[in-house]
Order: structure tokens, then C-alpha cells, then sequence
């Protein structure tokens, strides 16, 4: 049976329902015991209101009973909003630490194809700035709660006092609320737009540290780079961010001249059809004082409430795009004899041809125990041809044998645990991640010392004391764990390229070959001509075809000298 990937370690998917409501499912109890602490904590303390206004018009020998009651509530507010906004706390950074490593693994889980689309820079704004969001509007939630719970308590204390007033309070909050909406909808597609304008400007970000010394060898690039391109994304996003914030404020607004307006038709209008003792009279000055804060907090609030809905429908976003693969459980791979690319043929868009690439239809063998050159010039497909052989990418026609059987979806993880491989734009952990660790220490030492980067870098548990190296010599650290890794199947892309004369000999003379003892399958990626002869075989790609393919020995240096 297939195994399937769902939602991070809790075995569900959470693609075809909102986030929000999978994070409540998963902390139902909290959340209920949040909730109910801080409805208990806002309508305690709109009963301390009421408890305040009954007291100014009882006697004397009353007012020590009114006063245990007020000082037992006082007490249950203070107990109940202190464990109402404990959990919330706790539930704000739950679901962080849930929805973080539910997303990291549905990166891990998704095609190659679907990361490299999308790129870095979107997720990681999720990963962090749309998570915090996310944190602060849990964190803001029991404030919410009690506000509400407050706003409600004295509504019905209203209608306690004057049913009729009760429902001119209903009438008016409908009419507020029309206005909310109206107003909200538009500082909420700002707000998205200007969330979608920060992605970009992550990249950006980016490309200051990354092309660091670019700008700094051409000041008009830097200049045209950091007044130019990051200015313009820079007064964008501020310019829709205070849109948005200045519509909240609109709405905040709307909302207290509502309500002020409420009061106003209250005390000097309506009194005037419904007459109402001074006592009563003096109650409504109180709960409409005491409702002012609340219902400013409520508007208040309303930025963090539309910033956190926009970061789950991001989130959401995500995990529609991010599908994982369906895999079947399988063991490392420990050998193969033969991986046969038949018809195999991969388009895509290319922005310098402003066209679609068309790589094969390619019919290529790989045997173990052989090693072959992939050659050609710049841009002819050799390194996307190198993500089809691994398994990166799914050919989009023709299909990809393991000894005889077909590498369908299911089975294409477990093809890639074939290869080791050193791309040419490789990453480099700062340690020896997912290796059985027992006396890999001693062979790595000797393998630093055979690269020369043993007075660079050492080992300890498997972890590298540095990774802070030059480029050739990360690409040798690059090697020593690829050779660690022990795969069937070896590819290097352009590996050589950063290498000083003694490495490229070292490793097109001693370590290929030692591969090849070892029943490795070896592919090379090269423009070293001097060094073609030593395949046993080589494959010539030029724009996406193959157009030559023969015995190494036909390229010795002088053969390809001549032919030059």
C-alpha cells in the first residue's frame, strides 16, 4: 500500500480545509477553556458595572452585601483573565510551532519541480512574518473574548433596564456593522496586495547580501540597484500598507461616532417618548462610559484580525500549490544494473530565448560500474538532462527504467536514493545529516586530509567545524560527503571547474576511476576535453538533442585538439 503524505506529523491533510479550523480541531479543549475563561472574565466585569450602578441608589445597610459581591467577582475577573490569556498565549505559539513544521514538511514532500517554481522568498515571508501574525492574533484573542463578553453583559443590562433602548442598540450596531464591512473590504485587499508586494521585496533583500560585491564593484548598479529597484517595492509596500491601516482607522472611526451617536440619540432623544427614573438614567451613563473602551478595542482590533485572515489564505494558498508526492515506503538503495531513458523529453520556458526549451526525446543507458561524460556547450540542456536522470524532474513524455521497471510517481522518491550528486550550484549542510555516524568520523578525516582541507575543517560528531570556505573548496567538501553517502550512481556537475590543476587531476585520474571499482555508475558533466578520454563513454548535447555519442577513447587530447 502506498504511504500517504499528508499534513506534517499528524497524519491528515490539510489542504481541503482552512488552517484556522484544523488548529481548533487539534486544540479543541484549550480553546473551549480559553474561550469560556474570558466570556466569564468580560461578563463579571459588566457585572461589576451594574453592581456599581446598583449601588448608588440602595441604603446604607445594603452596601457591605453589594460589596462581597463585587469583591467576589473582582477576584474571579482577575483569576479568569489570567488563565484565559495563559492559554491563549500558549494556544498563539502552539499553533506557530504546528503550522511551521507543517509547512516545512509539505516543502520536503513537494516535487522539485513545484519548489524551484515557486522559489524561497514566498515561503519564507510565510515561515516567519505571516506566522507571527498569526501568533498575535492568538495572543490578542482573550482581550477580544472579554470585550465582547463586556459589550454583551452591559447590551444586557440595557435590556434590563429598557427594552426599547435594547433594540435601538440592535438597530444601530447593524448599521455600524454595514459600514465595517464596507470599509474593511477595502483596507483588506490593500493589505493583501501589499503582502504580496513584500514577497518580492524579500528577494530583493536578498540580492543586497548575495550580490555584495556586484554592487560594490559598480556604484551606478548599486545606485540604480538600492534608489532604483528596492525603493520603488520599498514606497509601494508603505504606501498600500498606510491604505489599509488608514481604512482601519476609518472604520475605528465610523464605528465610535456610531456609537456616540447612539448615546446621544438615547439620552436626548428617545428619554423624551420613553421617560425613565434617575436612577435608571445614571445606569445608562454608566454602561455607556464603561462600553466605550471595549468597543474601541474591538475597533482597535481590527487590523490584527484582517492581517491574521490574510496570512492563513496565504498559508492556505500554499498548501494548495505545495501537493505532496505519492511515495512508497522504500529502504535506501543499495545497487542497480542498469537505468534506461527511453523517449524521455522535458520543455520549458526559457526567458533569454523568450520561447519554450524543448530537452530530447533522449534515449540514453547507464550501467553500473561505467563512467560517462555528458558534454556540450552552455545552455544546450545538460543540467536539466542531469535533474531528469535523478529524478528532480518527471519527464513531461518517454519514461525512466530502473532494471526494467517503469519509474512511475510512486516510485521516483525511492529511484532518487539511488544518486549521490554534486550539482554545479550545490548546498552545503554544516553536517554529515542523515548518515549512520559509527566510524564515518575516521573516513572522513582521511578523506580531508586526501583533499587537502584537513587544516581547514574537522569533523566532531559528524558535524564540520566550518563550512565558511572557498568555492573549490566547498565543492571538495561537497565530494567528501557525497563519497560518504555511498550511492550507486554518482553524477558531478562541472565539479572540476574550481579546482586548482592537482584536484582535477586528482579527480579525474584517481577518483572516478576508484568509483568505477567500486561498481559505481559515474556520470560527468564536463568541459575539461583534456580529460574525455577517460570516459568509457561519452554523450554530446547541443540544444537540447543528442547529436554525438561514442567510446572516450575516440576524444583523446590530440583527437579533440584536432578536431577543435
Amino acid at each position: 500500500m502506498p504511504e500517504r503524505r499528508g499534513c506534517g506529523g499528524f497524519g491528515i491533510d490539510t489542504s481541503n480545509m482552512s488552517l484556522i479550523f484544523y488548529l481548533i480541531r487539534h486544540s479543541r479543549n484549550t480553546l473551549l477553556v480559553a474561550i469560556a475563561t474570558s466570556i466569564i472574565s468580560g461578563l463579571s466585569s459588566a457585572g461589576l458595572v451594574a453592581l456599581i450602578n446598583q449601588a448608588l441608589g440602595v441604603p446604607m445597610q445594603r452596601l457591605a452585601e453589594l460589596g462581597l459581591r463585587f469583591l467576589g467577582l473582582s477576584v474571579l475577573v482577575l483569576i479568569t483573565r489570567a488563565i484565559s490569556s495563559t492559554l491563549f498565549m500558549r494556544l498563539g505559539q502552539s499553533a506557530k510551532a504546528t503550522l511551521r513544521m507543517d509547512i516545512i514538511r509539505r516543502i520536503g514532500d513537494a516535487p522539485y519541480q513545484q519548489l524551484e517554481k515557486q522559489g524561497g522568498a514566498r515561503a519564507l515571508s510565510i515561515l516567519t512574518d505571516d506566522l507571527d501574525t498569526i501568533v498575535v492574533f492568538f495572543v490578542s484573542l482573550p482581550n477580544l473574548a472579554m470585550q465582547g463578553a463586556v459589550i454583551t453583559g452591559c447590551l444586557i443590562y440595557l435590556g434590563y433596564l429598557s427594552w426599547q433602548i435594547l433594540l435601538f442598540a440592535v438597530a444601530t450596531v447593524l448599521i455600524g456593522s454595514l459600514g465595517f464591512h464596507l470599509v474593511n473590504s477595502r483596507a483588506e485587499f490593500h493589505l493583501r496586495s501589499s503582502r504580496r508586494r513584500e514577497d518580492e521585496l524579500v528577494k530583493h533583500f536578498r540580492a543586497l547580501f548575495d550580490g555584495a560585491k556586484e554592487l560594490k564593484l559598480h556604484r551606478r548598479r548599486k545606485s540604480a540597484f538600492i534608489d532604483g529597484t528596492l525603493a520603488t517595492n520599498v514606497e509601494a509596500v508603505r504606501v498600500q500598507r498606510t491604505r489599509g491601516y488608514v481604512l482601519y482607522a476609518a472604520a475605528a472611526s465610523w464605528g465610535s461616532f456610531i456609537f456616540f451617536a447612539f448615546i446621544g440619540c438615547v439620552l436626548f432623544v428617545l428619554t423624551q417618548f420613553f421617560p425613565v427614573s434617575n436612577h435608571v438614567m445614571s445606569g445608562y451613563a454608566v454602561i455607556f462610559l464603561y462600553m466605550i473602551m471595549p468597543i474601541e478595542g474591538l475597533l482597535s482590533a481590527l487590523p490584527t484580525i484582517s492581517s491574521a485572515k490574510v496570512a492563513i489564505e496565504r498559508i492556505d494558498a500554499m498548501h494548495a500549490e505545495l501537493r505532496p508526492e505519492q511515495t512508497l515506503a522504500a529502504n535506501d538503495a543499495v545497487s542497480f544494473e542498469r537505468i534506461v531513458l527511453g523517449r524521455v523529453t522535458h520543455r520549458y520556458y526559457r526567458e533569454k530565448e523568450d520561447g519554450v526549451f524543448t530537452l530530447g526525446p533522449i534515449d540514453l543507458s547507464f550501467a553500473a560500474g561505467e563512467i560517462v561524460f555528458l558534454i556540450g556547450g552552455n545552455g544546450s540542456g545538460k543540467t536539466t538532462l542531469a535533474k531528469l536522470i535523478t529524478g528532480l524532474y518527471a519527464p513531461d513524455s518517454g519514461r525512466v527504467l530502473l532494471d526494467g521497471q517503469t519509474v512511475d510517481e510512486r516510485a521516483r522518491e525511492a529511484y532518487r536514493q539511488h544518486f549521490s550528486v554534486v550539482f554545479s550550484d550545490f548546498f552545503l549542510f554544516d553536517s554529515l545529516l542523515g548518515m549512520k555516524l559509527d566510524g564515518l568520523d575516521r573516513e572522513a578525516k582521511a578523506l580531508l586530509e586526501a583533499l587537502h582541507l584537513d587544516h581547514k575543517v574537522k569533523i566532531e560528531n559528524g558535524v564540520f567545524s566550518t563550512t565558511e570556505l572557498s568555492q573549490g573548496q566547498r565543492k571538495r567538501l561537497a565530494l567528501l560527503v557525497a563519497y560518504l553517502e555511498d550511492r550507486p550512481f554518482y553524477l558531478f556537475d562541472e565539479w572540476a571547474a574550481d579546482q586548482d590543476p592537482l584536484f582535477k587531476e586528482t579527480f579525474y585520474r584517481s577518483l572516478l576511476p576508484e568509483l568505477k571499482k567500486k561498481g559505481k555508475a559515474v556520470l560527468v558533466i564536463s568541459h575539461d576535453d583534456r580529460y574525455f578520454y577517460l570516459a568509457d563513454r561519452y554523450v554530446k548535447l547541443e540544444y537540447g538533442q543528442l547529436v554525438e555519442q561514442g567510446a572516450g577513447a575516440d576524444l583523446s587530447p590530440s583527437h579533440v585538439q584536432s578536431s577543435s
